[in-house]
């Protein structure tokens, strides 16, 4: 019985779906069990396992790629041995290849393929700097991600800079991609980081016109013409191409490693300068001057083919491994070329008929509803290749979720087709600032920095608030909120009119600020005197300033006017006993407060009376209030009285200084 579980290499990374298919080994989507993340990971085919120059050269990959660290630059994770084979684990980049990119959209606006070109040049800086020559730049190796990020990838045949022993890739011996060979690569010539730029410069070349610059029937004729053949000018196949940007090509790729950019940082700079309007560096290599090329490159038979990696493993038709030329007899190369271009022209047929893993028709589900990821995990799946394109959201619920696709649903359309997904993108959100407290114009500006839409609600003016200012907001700070989203905002409005309420019988001050509250007004911090009434107990409020009735703005002060009491004049007590005086204040409901005074030796009958009052008579007072006298008192040879003297308040004493004129 078949397991159906999925397979798990070294223990650790269960394989959920093949991805790509190359030269020699297979891709696949990957889920590490121990840290719970996608990987891709990548196996040797079984039957170059047993091949030591394979396995070192996977060996080799894994080492040069793990060694750089750059965001243009896939990571390996891990490498090792499982079931036979050996893999390299990678980082997952859920992107699509610059060649299915190339195959849909070129000639690729010159600007975006330019800053494509650019990115590549600081992956290939950094791989050249750390002493890594990738060998084998071609779009298949790029991978673009869904936000633009460029990543460059398989650094299978990657060499160690001046590693001459290397006993995996002799000399004499070439291994790559022939459509975008260097000229010294494709001559088994030592390589260093200038073929990387040549080759770069061949997939900027095929980007800005949509076709590469050598075209032949097999990888033997293509090597041919990148060591003997001048490429068409850019611009003479698309006239839209800058000429500044035409330079830059052209000297990336010049016969000459001498001729082109002596670094990929020289090249990515240039780049730079033509994306901000600036003028290149770049100049016309030696091949597009008038006059012969010079002997460095010397015009010879093309290179002889060794072995063409079998069909069914290949990338694509012109992956070779040449040797340096020999002395071959020319007949047998052109009957070998004659016997590799019939194999590719039937493997050819014999696909577009189904055979061979060739062309294959494919019906698309129905994707609509599904997350993007598992949309493109689909197509993938099915050999169909996948483009996303994110249009804005302002729903979060649909936030990378398909919303459309074309082809539609039940289409068949040939394996390898491009289907484009319609994605919702993610919904941008703002955190709410606090505007509580602050002035209206003031609050309406901070929403609108945070890119929030203010709404405005007005409150009546309530005593003690402050007009014009935020009391409330509808969503509270800190909160996310989506970009446009509403916040009302609760303000204290102007004032209005009211009317200074009536006093009611026996009402206390506490009462009468309550009722001025409740129409709006406030109680004066600072009270009059009081004033004496005989129907208004003391301490009551007898009327407002500004009086009842009066029309006043909300927030404006009044005074409360408070009751004395009823009003008693003062009688006269000067000449009376302190006795009579007491009697007679009492009656009237007032208190009796005494000192006493010395009194001139030559009066003596102003001993024993009262001679002082305050306050005098006929002024008024209001009940239980006291009337301070003064009794002479008649000390023999006394002439100024200067003593203090005792003073008695009924029913209380205290002591005050007095003083008395000499006469009366």
């Amino acid at each position: 019985m078949t397991d159906p579980r999925p397979p798990v290499y070294n223990g650790r990374y269960e394989l959920q779906s093949q991805v790509a298919r190359g030269g020699t080994a297979q891709v696949y989507l990957a889920r590490d069990i121990i840290l719970g993340r996608p990987v891709a990971l990548k196996v040797l085919f079984p039957e170059l396992s047993t091949d030591n120059a394979f396995v070192e050269r996977f060996r080799r990959e894994a080492q040069a790629a793990a060694s750089l660290s750059h965001p243009n630059i896939v990571p390996v994770y891990d490498w090792g041995e499982s079931d036979d084979t050996y893999f390299i684990v990678m980082e997952y980049v859920d992107g699509e290849p610059l060649s299915s990119i190339i195959h849909t959209q070129a000639p690729v606006n010159p600007a975006s393929a330019a800053q494509v070109a650019a990115d590549i040049a600081k992956a290939l800086t950094y791989a050249h700097r750390h002493g890594v020559v990738h060998r084998d730049v071609k779009p298949g190796n790029v991978l673009i991600t869904a936000d633009g990020q460029v990543k460059v990838t398989d650094f299978g045949i990657a060499r160690a800079i001046g590693h001459l022993d290397d006993q995996v890739t002799q000399t004499g011996l070439v291994m790559g991609t022939a459509t975008y060979f260097s000229p010294e690569q494709a001559q088994g010539l030592d390589v260093d980081g200038r073929s990387d730029i040549y080759s770069l410069g061949v997939v900027l070349y095929e980007m800005l016109v949509g076709r590469p610059p050598f075209i032949g029937d097999t990888p033997v004729a293509i090597a041919y013409q990148h060591v003997q053949e001048t490429p068409p000018r850019p611009r003479a196949l698309n006239p839209e191409i800058p000429v500044a940007l035409e330079a830059i090509v052209l000297q990336a790729m010049a016969k000459l490693p001498a001729e082109r950019y002596q670094n990929a940082d020289d090249l990515r700079a240039d780049l730079e300068r033509f994306l901000r309007n600036q003028t290149v560096l770049a100049t016309a290599p030696s091949e597009f001057a008038p006059g012969p090329l010079t002997e460095a490159l010397p015009r010879s038979a093309p290179p002889e083919p060794v072995a063409v990696e079998s069909p069914e493993n290949a990338v694509g038709a012109d992956e070779l491994v040449m040797k340096e030329p020999t002395t071959t007899p020319y007949w047998i190369i052109a009957g070998v070329v004659l016997l590799i271009a019939t194999v590719l022209v039937g493997i050819a047929g014999g696909r577009s008929l189904g055979y061979f893993g060739g062309a294959r028709y494919v019906k698309i589900p129905y994707l609509v509803g599904q997350t993007a990821t598992a949309a493109t995990s689909t197509l993938r799946r099915a050999g169909l290749h996948v483009h996303v394109d994110t249009v804005p959201n302002t729903v979060p619920a649909k936030a990378g979720i398909v919303s459309g696709q074309k082809p539609g649903d039940h289409s068949s359309v040939k394996s390898g087709a491009l289907v484009t997904l319609t994605v919702g993108g993610k919904v941008a959100e703002e955190t709410v600032p606090s505007v509580t407290g602050l002035s209206l114009n003031a609050a309406k500006a901070a929403l609108r920095h945070a890119h929030l839409n203010p709404v405005v609600s007005t409150v009546p003016y309530t005593l003690n608030s402050k007009i014009g200012f935020v009391t409330l907001q509808s969503v509270p700070a800190g909160v996310q909120e989506l970009l446009g989203s509403s916040v009302t905002i609760t303000v204290v409005g102007t004032p209005g009119k009211t009317v200074v309420p009536p006093v009611t019988a026996n009402e206390t001050p506490q009462a009468a600020g309550a009722a001025l509250g409740a129409k709006g007004l406030q109680v004066s911090p600072t009270q009059p005197s009081g004033k004496f009434d005989n129907t208004v107990p003391a301490g009551d409020v007898i009327r407002f300033a500004p009086p009842s009735g009066t029309s006043l703005a909300q927030g404006t002060p009044v005074q409360l006017i408070l009751s004395r009491g009823a009003a008693i004049v003062v009688p006269n007590l000067i000449g009376s006993s302190v006795s009579d005086a007491q009697a007679a204040l009492t009656t009237e409901g007032l208190m009796l407060s005494v000192s006493t005074t010395q009194v001139p030796e030559q009066n003596p009958d102003f001993s024993g009376v009262i001679v002082l009052q305050d306050p005098q008579a006929g002024q008024k007072l209001a009940a239980g209030n006291a009337v301070t006298v003064e009794v002479g008192e008649y000390i023999s040879g006394t002439t100024t009285p200067t003593v203090p003297t005792t003073t008695s308040t009924f029913p209380f004493t205290t002591t005050v200084p007095t003083s008395l004129p000499a006469s009366t």
